[in-house]
């Protein structure tokens, strides 16, 4: 008998005539990763989405993401420190997103094209009270106010802003940016009290009939030491000297001036004093450089801009024109220890920048506020310990920076806004990190940050100019499309072009894919090809 040939009779499409899901022991699955621009952010951005919008070219849409979170997009895109760029995975591929820098055309670009953001059109019926405009303050009243609620902002000085204006240098912040981002929150019909200091915050909540207070008084008190000084040494404090700044005029600093401290306020102070005509700014610091508290673009700017930093050093005695400073060594656990050197520093005037403290007194009629080493201490909702108060930013226990208070500021307008409600705030758990072995960085090609224009050195040192300028729209834009989106899909098409199995279903624009099983073997492509860790393989059950 003769046998029948053998054959196997494919068609197009073949993969999808056999269900090949049955042979599977692993599955692919789409899942959302933590970005560590995001975790890093302490204001809370949902950093990479508005990077994917920005990346698009929609900025508008982009602005309006950032300001869910942060109220200030133009402000902190001059002053943050950005810990975002810091964690961002880029970095190993090349250089970190210039985050910031979009922050800032972003925050730069909706004051030019006058965008706004929409109050709610009924209230609450509860009225809160916010004591300090600051940043913490400020994104406080900003949130409260769009969660429904009335808000009165009472600030002691006469203009708003806080140590953002009379902390913050002009050639760091300019005032027109500030103002403008004020005046925006202000429209949603905040209402701000201008020279109306706070003397007891128990009376003023009664009096006010508020709800609940949100204590942002800052930290705008310079801190003293004892030198031992000459009749006429003259010794002011860095807050002061910046506070004048805002006011009738700076004061009289001579033409040698020494900062005695080493944080990012002694820098504002010596680039300050250059400016105002010293020939010779010198910081004078007790530690090394490792161990100076002063961000490193800080240092560099000012060393930029000539001014000298005696390390290991400490001031022992101020008179008329000169100082005395000892010269100092670090112990096994790295405290500076006297040596018993001396020498003598030209000086006409010493700037105290070793510190900041908060005006707690209207609260000394408050006996439930827990107070330790002049902050107020509160809980995991920055309430405190009496009902109905929160407090934030400079005057609890954090690090202190604008970054920081404006985050503050949202958590506290979300657990103030739970309060008022009678219920409690859940922030939700956390997505599991985006970490940069999940990544498949083949298929991002090299691309170098952006650089940041500066004004020219010879300006920098006789003008309070700005210093660092912004990004153009289009630098921007490539900026933008450098993020990697680390851990959460953005449609790339990789994983629907690589499958065998043609198992991968597009579910449209902006709805990402989904998986059919009936025809996914578990081969494990489609996540090894994915770019930013998007999808992972989990075991079949």
């Amino acid at each position: 008998m003769k046998e029948k040939p053998f054959a196997i009779t494919l068609d197009v499409g073949s993969s999808l005539a056999n269900r090949t899901g049955a042979w599977r022991t692993e599955r692919p699955q789409y899942v959302d990763r933590m970005p560590p621009c995001n975790q890093a952010c302490p204001a809370g951005e949902n950093i990479q989405q508005w990077l994917f919008h920005a990346e698009s070219g929609d900025y508008e849409s982009a602005w309006r993401q950032l300001m869910r979170d942060n109220p200030l997009p133009a402000v902190m895109g001059r002053v943050c420190y950005h810990p975002c760029e810091t964690a961002c995975n880029r970095v190993q591929v090349d250089n970190a997103v210039g985050i910031n820098s979009i922050e800032r055309f972003l925050g730069d670009e909706a004051i030019r094209r006058g965008w706004t953001v929409e109050a709610p059109p009924a209230t609450s019926g509860k009225r809160v009270l916010v004591i300090g405009s600051g940043p913490a303050g400020l994104s406080a009243a900003y949130h409260l106010r769009l969660l429904g609620h009335e808000v009165t902002i009472r600030e002691a000085q006469d203009r708003p802003g806080g140590m953002m204006r009379y902390g913050i240098p002009r050639y760091r912040l300019p005032r027109e940016v500030l103002d403008a981002e004020i005046d925006r929150i202000t429209a949603l019909g905040v209402t701000l009290e201008l020279g109306a200091k706070v003397d007891d915050v128990l009376a003023a909540q009664a009096d006010g009939g508020f709800d609940a207070v949100f204590l942002a008084v800052g930290a705008g008190i310079g801190k003293r030491a004892y030198i031992p000084a000459g009749d006429s040494a003259r010794i002011l404090d860095a807050v002061s000297l910046l506070g004048s700044m805002e006011g009738a005029g700076p004061p009289l600093l001579g033409r040698r001036v020494a900062v005695y401290g080493g944080g990012n306020t002694a820098m504002d102070a010596a680039r300050t004093a250059r400016r105002l005509g010293a020939t010779d700014a010198v910081v004078v610091y007790r530690r090394t450089r490792d161990r100076m508290p002063a961000h490193d673009v800080e240092v560099q700017e000012a060393l930029e801009e000539g001014v000298r930093i005696k390390w290991l050093s400490t001031i022992k005695h101020a008179d008329e024109d000169r100082l005395t400073i000892e010269r100092m060594e670090l112990d096994e656990t790295g405290f500076p220890q006297p040596t018993g050197e001396f020498e003598e520093l030209e000086a006409d005037s010493v700037v105290l920048a070793l510190g900041q403290d908060s005006d707690l007194s209207l609260l000394r009629d408050v006996p439930e506020l827990a107070v330790d080493h002049g902050m107020v201490h509160v809980a995991e909702g920055l309430m405190t310990g009496h009902q109905g108060i929160f407090a934030g930013g400079d005057m609890v226990p954090a690090e202190r920076t604008v970054t920081v208070a404006v985050g503050h500021g949202k958590k506290a307008a979300r657990h103030i806004d739970a309060y008022l409600r009678g219920t409690t705030y859940d922030p939700g758990a956390k997505h599991a990190p985006a970490e940069f072995d999940l990544l498949n960085t083949w298929y991002y090609s090299d691309a170098s940050a952006s650089v940041r224009p500066r004004l020219e050195l010879a300006r920098r040192v006789t003008t309070f100019d700005e210093v660092v300028q912004g990004l153009d729209e289009s630098t921007a834009l490539f900026e933008a499309r450098r993020c990697m989106s680390c851990g959460n899909c953005f449609e790339c098409d990789n994983c629907y072009g690589v499958c065998p199995d043609n198992a991968i279903r597009k579910l449209g624009p902006g709805k990402g894919f989904a998986v059919d099983l009936d025809y996914c073997k578990g081969c494990g492509l489609c996540a090894a090809e994915c770019p930013c860790g998007a999808i992972e393989m989990v075991p079949e059950e």
